[in-house]
């Protein structure tokens, strides 16, 4: 079960590289005037490229759900992260544009850093029922950091604003996965009567927030780095949801906690690099320095 779960955690991760591009490419077309705003929604529902993307991250939910009924969430979870390299392929072909070296090793730091997560965790983890109490609480951890993320989206610009957005997703989505776990496990073993109405209502709630956050973040960077950012702290954050609160491993402590600690940082670091070295915010903070530079040279005196 697990071995067939992880297949089509793999298929959905390589299939929502696709349906990021086409939908980062529908939302640029509509926000290019005056940014994405609530109105442009409508608009958004009408163009071609982001019904595909649409229609192409639908497939890749079904999947997903099939893969979280599957095997435990920290298994599944971490290999969303795949999607980072086939983006970073399919952008650079559709733009032409070449990452340089340090954007590359930040590709390969994050998919190695997830891939030795998986790996590690997966030996590790048992299906178990989540408690109400324990998904209210991760619920709560999750609302506060998808608040400050988006908060700090809000008020910045440029590759800083796409990036705080894109992690904002990154943790509803990281929520969203447990919610879907807790979901089918419960109505395999008792049908809808066993399905909380708490996991339901918050599972709605989440994947609305995301979805909303992660059109914000297609209109204000690359999909590339949208998809880094987001595809690392989903599951990050599902499977330390899954470890902390709700005991979702049998040993996660000595070498192999510390090995998902490295595996971690690695991967966070990764995007990291790849926000700073990626061709378009090189060339957005180009363009701002050059800006200043004419606005300083048009004054009296200079």
């Amino acid at each position: 079960m697990i071995t067939l779960a992880i297949v089509f955690a793999v298929l959905g991760a390589t299939l929502s590289a696709v349906g990021v591009q086409f939908q980062a490419a529908g939302v640029r077309d509509e926000s290019r005037d005056s940014g994405l705003q609530l109105r442009g929604l409508a608009r958004l529902a009408r163009n071609p490229r982001w019904l595909a993307g649409l229609a192409v991250l639908s497939v890749c939910a079904v999947l997903q759900i099939l893969a979280l009924a599957l095997a435990p969430v920290t298994v599944v979870a971490p290999i969303v992260v795949l999607a980072l390299p086939v983006s970073v392929v399919i952008n650079a072909r559709a733009t032409g544009i070449r990452l340089d070296a340090a954007a590359l090793f930040a590709v390969v730091a994050s998919t190695g850093g997830v891939a030795l997560f998986v790996v590690l965790v997966a030996g590790a983890a048992k299906s178990v029922e989540f408690p109400d109490s324990a998904v209210l609480r991760a619920g709560e951890i999750v609302a506060v950091a998808v608040l400050v993320l988006g908060v700090a989206g809000a008020l910045r610009h440029g590759i800083v604003r796409c990036v705080a957005f894109a992690a904002a997703t990154g943790c509803a989505y990281g929520l969203v996965s447990i919610l879907v776990r807790d979901v089918t496990f419960g109505f395999q073993q008792g049908g809808l009567s066993a399905v909380s109405p708490l996991a339901m209502t918050g599972l709605v709630l989440a994947f609305g927030a995301g979805s909303w956050l992660l059109q914000l973040a297609y209109s204000s960077g690359p999909p590339d780095v949208v998809v880094g950012c987001q595809t690392v702290l989903n599951p990050l954050v599902a499977t330390a949801i899954g470890i902390g609160l709700l005991d979702e491993t049998v040993d996660a402590g000595g070498w192999r906690g510390l090995g998902l600690a490295a595996g971690a940082l690695a991967a966070i670091a990764g995007v990291a690099v790849l926000a700073r070295h990626h061709p378009d915010a090189m060339r957005r903070a180009g363009g701002s320095n050059s800006g200043a530079t004419a606005r300083s040279s048009a004054e009296p005196g200079a």
